[in-house]
Order: structure tokens, then C-alpha cells, then sequence
């Protein structure tokens, strides 16, 4: 079982941008996700997890932005970014806003941890284990869920708090992520029993380690 309060919920990239079926950068399974992702977000904050926004901001002349994406990106109105006629392409809906407490951590590419200060965040805070929601499945959630797998976190995925293009890619990347470590959760399940499901295997390694040494 972990404590929640070494455990941080991770939010990825639910901004309209991502969600709204007009934009160029929509992913067809998020907007259905939002309201799964409400109740997470509520229950970690009853918890006493820290919860953070990892969001994108690209630059308004695109300088930034993937370069396989790019293209996509400039035809498609410039989303995410604040050259973006739609206004609110940066945002996060209103249930899924920052509240006093949250942390926000603009992140550059898919992994919530490349190029940014999270690692640091997170050892500053206690943290050991990561609870990942969001867009998108195949992207953001798995490289940050590799991500901290390597950087020796708990990972935990809530599976109904992310979306992918289609069914099929959701079912082949969760059961992938399984299949690495990282552990599956419902929402159902994290609003009626927490963490208490999840392991801690970071420290059941350290403590098998430390019993082996000479």
C-alpha cells in the first residue's frame, strides 16, 4: 500500500486543444475522459497528493514545437500555443483546472519529465510513486510512465482517465505499460479504495538489496 501522500496525481495535457473536436492536435478519445478525470483530480486532492499539470505552451512561431508535428501543427491553426485563433486551445476545461495547491510544469515534449523540473519537484516533495491521467495513451502517458519507471517511481495508471486515437492503440499501450510495471487502476477503484491496491516495489527492491549485501 502507499501512503498518498508520497504519491502525486500527474494531469497530461487536457487542454482544449487536445480535446476540441475542431482542433488539428485533437485526440478523439479525451474530451469523453474529462469527467473520469474530474473525479480523480477530486479524490487525490482529498487524499493529500499533490497534484501537478503537466501542459504544453508552444511557442507562438512554432519554433518549439515536434518536428514531426510541425507541419500538422502551422496548417492546423497553431494550437496550443498563443498564436492559436481559438482562444481557449490552452486551456484546461473547467473541471479539470489547477486549484490553490496544484502545481503547474510546462513540459516541451511528450515525456512529462523531459526538459523540465519535475524529478526535482517530486523528490522535494516526498514523492515515490506517480498516479498518470490524461492524453495521450501512446505519447505523453507512456514516455512519462517510462520515464519514471527509470527514474525508479512507482507508476500507477488510472486506465478509464486516458485516451487514445482508438480503442484498439488504448487497449495494445495499456497492456504494454502493464506488462513493463507500471500498475492499472480504474477510477472507480482509486475513489473507493485510494492506493491501497498499489505496491510499493521501489521499496520492497531497496529493502531486498540492502538484505543481500554481505
Amino acid at each position: 500500500m502507499i501512503d498518498p501522500r508520497k504519491a502525486a496525481l500527474i494531469i497530461i495535457d487536457m487542454q482544449h486543444g487536445f480535446l476540441d473536436a475542431d482542433s488539428a492536435l485533437c485526440v478523439a478519445g479525451a474530451a469523453a475522459t474529462v469527467p473520469t478525470c474530474a473525479r480523480a483530480l477530486s479524490h487525490a486532492r482529498e487524499l493529500g497528493m499533490p497534484v501537478i499539470h503537466a501542459v504544453r505552451a508552444y511557442a507562438a512561431d512554432g519554433s518549439d514545437v515536434e518536428a514531426c508535428r510541425h507541419e500538422l501543427w502551422l496548417t492546423g491553426g497553431r494550437p496550443v500555443s498563443r498564436a492559436c485563433d481559438e482562444g481557449r486551445s490552452l486551456a484546461e476545461p473547467e473541471a479539470l483546472k489547477p486549484q490553490p495547491g496544484d502545481r503547474v510544469v510546462v513540459k516541451p515534449r511528450f515525456s512529462a519529465f523531459f526538459g523540465t523540473g519535475l524529478d526535482v519537484m517530486l523528490r522535494r516533495l516526498g514523492v515515490s510513486t506517480v498516479v498518470l491521467i490524461g492524453t495521450t495513451t501512446p505519447n505523453c502517458i507512456r514516455t512519462t510512465c517510462y520515464d519514471a519507471l527509470s527514474l525508479d517511481y512507482n507508476v500507477a495508471v488510472i486506465e478509464d482517465c486516458t485516451s487514445s486515437r482508438t480503442p484498439a492503440v488504448q487497449a495494445a499501450n495499456t497492456e504494454d505499460m502493464a506488462h513493463i510495471g507500471a500498475q492499472m487502476l480504474t477510477c472507480d477503484a482509486f475513489c473507493r479504495r485510494g492506493l491501497e491496491s498499489v505496491r510499493d516495489v521501489v521499496a520492497e527492491v531497496a529493502a531486498a538489496v540492502r538484505e543481500a549485501r554481505p
